[in-house]
């Protein structure tokens, strides 16, 4: 490239800020095959071994401020992940998709597929969907694993007859490795908030973005930023004496509120969201075999109540957290109309208390007008803790 770059490095620029539409036309200009993947953690490795370029479509705030279309589809007591979901279904964007897969997660989740498929149909678009079926019971008991390896064996069975791709094992041990070396610098990225030399803002700005950029464009950004923060002299971290927090949730706080967490003088040392460390913080193994390696996957996965087979082992992980990273304080993240996590939220917060911990929960929807009243609660518990 003339201004020399290398064509990676002006990749990763070109899908820097794009608005959503221009991503995926980008995306499309490059002769890939775009796969809109829902919820949070799909068979990605599968995907990208099978020529197919999966976007996880997930944290689409930024880029849909109302969900009229989708609201049509859907109750308004819906939480926003699944509502936004909605509204790019049915949007000029998702034309530029050749796919989507979902698999179950919540109650609304589970009937999100037939939804977009009647709504699709009734504008006349045939937009392939495939799908899944997690298991959501540990998959030690009955007959779980066996259950899950079919699913699997189907699924490639129909992503070859949908999109003509064929299943390589030596290529989807090198999709994994490619996978898991993108979850590994994300733990490096969380790292280094936790020591104070990279802003949560600036974090949380990347991983978001990452979900719509392809995996390898993911690993560049996230290197180049490894290597920018750890070269920061030490008189540019944060305060080293600010309180230390963890931050629990589906989603992580809006992006002003990240920044207003920071300069109300707390540090997040560590974080237990969905949509960060649960997607990044368990590296599976490398096998050729894609049954053995998503019953590995989903069976050994940071705990999430998305995925109801982890349940069990939601305290014990959320304590060794607090345990490893020394908070003092947690702030819970309720993402409104979310029956899941708020069923765990009050066990949760009074574990926290009973090891001295402070906590606070705050919540956002759809609907949000102001986070005024947020941030004083956010300077409120500041003080507490400090």
């Amino acid at each position: 490239m003339g201004n020399g770059m290398s064509p990676n490095q002006g990749f990763a620029e070109m899908m820097g800020d794009l608005e959503l539409h221009q991503r995926l036309k980008f995306l499309k200009a490059q002769g890939r095959k775009l796969l809109g993947c829902f919820p949070l953690y799909p068979p990605a490795e599968l995907f990208h071994a099978m020529d197919l370029e999966p976007l996880v479509m997930w944290g689409l705030k930024p880029y849909f401020g109302d969900t009229k279309k989708g609201d049509e589809h859907l109750q308004n007591f819906v939480c926003s992940v699944a509502r936004r979901l909605t509204e790019f279904v049915f949007s000029d964007a998702s034309p530029f998709l050749d796919g989507l897969f979902m698999y179950n997660a919540c109650d609304t989740l589970r009937n999100l597929p037939e939804i977009l498929s009647c709504g699709l149909e009734d504008e006349g678009r045939n937009l392939p969907l495939l799908n899944i079926h997690v298991p959501m019971v540990p998959l030690g008991r009955t007959d779980a694993r066996n259950y899950l390896k079919k699913e699997i064996e189907k699924l490639i069975a129909s992503l070859e007859t949908t999109f003509g791709s064929c299943f390589s094992p030596s290529r989807f041990k090198e999709s994994i490795r490619l996978y898991n070396k993108a979850r590994a610098l994300a733990q490096g990225l969380e790292a280094e908030v936790a020591k104070g030399r990279l802003q949560l803002k600036e974090f949380v700005s990347l991983m978001q973005g990452n979900y719509l950029r392809p995996v390898e464009t993911q690993t560049e950004l996230m290197e180049s930023t490894l290597v920018e923060v750890r070269e920061k002299d030490p008189a540019e971290c944060a305060n080293q004496s600010a309180g230390r927090i963890i931050l629990s949730g589906i989603l992580p706080p809006p992006l002003e509120i990240c920044l207003h967490i920071e300069e109300a003088g707390l540090r997040v040392v560590g974080n237990d969201i969905a949509s960060l460390a649960r997607s990044y913080s368990c590296i599976p193994r490398i096998t050729a075999s894609p049954a053995d390696y998503y019953i590995d996957f989903y069976s050994n996965h940071c705990p999430c109540p998305t995925l109801l087979g982890s349940a069990d082992n939601r305290v014990a992980g959320l304590e060794a957290l607090i345990d490893e990273s020394q908070a003092q304080g947690v702030i819970f993240l309720g993402e409104k109309f979310c029956e899941y996590e708020y069923f765990e939220f009050p066990f949760l917060q009074r574990l926290c208390r009973n090891k001295g911990l402070y906590t606070i929960l705050l919540e956002f929807g759809i609907d949000d007008q102001s986070l005024g009243p947020v941030r004083t609660r956010i300077d409120a518990f500041s003080e507490m803790i400090r």
